[in-house]
């Protein structure tokens, strides 16, 4: 059976007092234990915040760099995110692919340098707007997916979830109908199980398109769409555990 996940990407949010403040409470709080929940804060906070919620939650970083080590300045490595205890790094969000230029093969090589170090791998695809008014939306995920993640082994595909996040729909507070989104989550596992039968059956898909307590429910009925990669809402303790009992 697929995991049912909801994982929170604070972006560049909240200070260090701000953050103990979320994971304390998260720590105190009852969470449902048929779901996943997996928060990604700032690389500054992931000791810390492993430190508090002692593996209740899954702590991950928002990005890492492909190399083990080196010259990269301001860079950090997947074994470095290792090194603290969390356990997931999320590569390919919209907003490295559109403010940092990332290209496809830059993000095959930190999928495998993420999977390689034994963590976590979410992945994420989606379109701009102008590309799902010009129809163009399953081709630009399938390239996405294909030239970004389909190099990776069946084994190492077990360490992958993927999000798609319809990028008109990030923090501009539209968001995909949850029957457009389940078409393209059904895409998507069409194409996973290009791969393998059990691949499609195995990964976990989320959707990432400014989910929020309102329209989860909805979303989470549908077949493929398995929890959200959730960004705003995801800064409210309330919030994020009214989506994550939205199953």
């Amino acid at each position: 059976m697929r995991k049912k996940i909801v994982a929170g990407n604070w972006k560049m949010n909240k200070s260090r007092d701000e953050a103990c403040d979320f994971f304390n409470l998260i720590q105190k709080s009852f969470l449902p234990e048929e779901v996943q929940l997996m928060v990604f804060p700032s690389a500054l906070y992931l000791t810390e915040a492993v430190g508090i919620v002692n593996n209740k939650v899954i702590i991950g970083a928002q990005n890492c760099h492909f190399e083990t080590k080196g010259a990269f300045t301001g860079e950090i490595s997947s074994s470095m995110i290792a090194s603290v205890g969390a356990n997931a790094v999320i590569v390919g969000h919209s907003e490295r692919r559109n403010l940092f230029n990332e290209t496809n093969t830059m993000l095959a090589k930190k999928a495998s340098d993420v999977v390689q170090s034994g963590l976590t791998l979410i992945f994420c695809c989606g379109e701009m707007l102008h590309e799902r008014e010009n129809q163009q939306h399953f081709k630009v995920v399938e390239e996405q997916l294909k030239n970004g993640l389909f190099h990776l082994s069946l084994e190492q595909f077990a360490k992958v979830i993927i999000a798609y996040e319809p990028v008109w729909a990030i923090g501009t507070g539209k968001t995909a109908s949850a029957s457009d989104a389940q078409d393209m989550h059904c895409f998507i596992r069409s194409l996973l199980s290009q791969i393998h039968p059990s691949v499609a059956h195995q990964t976990s898909i989320l959707y990432g398109g400014s989910c929020t307590p309102a329209n989860a429910k909805e979303l989470f009925k549908q077949p493929d769409i398995d929890g959200g990669l959730i960004g705003g809402a995801s800064l409210n303790v309330s919030d994020f555990l009214a989506i994550a009992n939205s199953f």
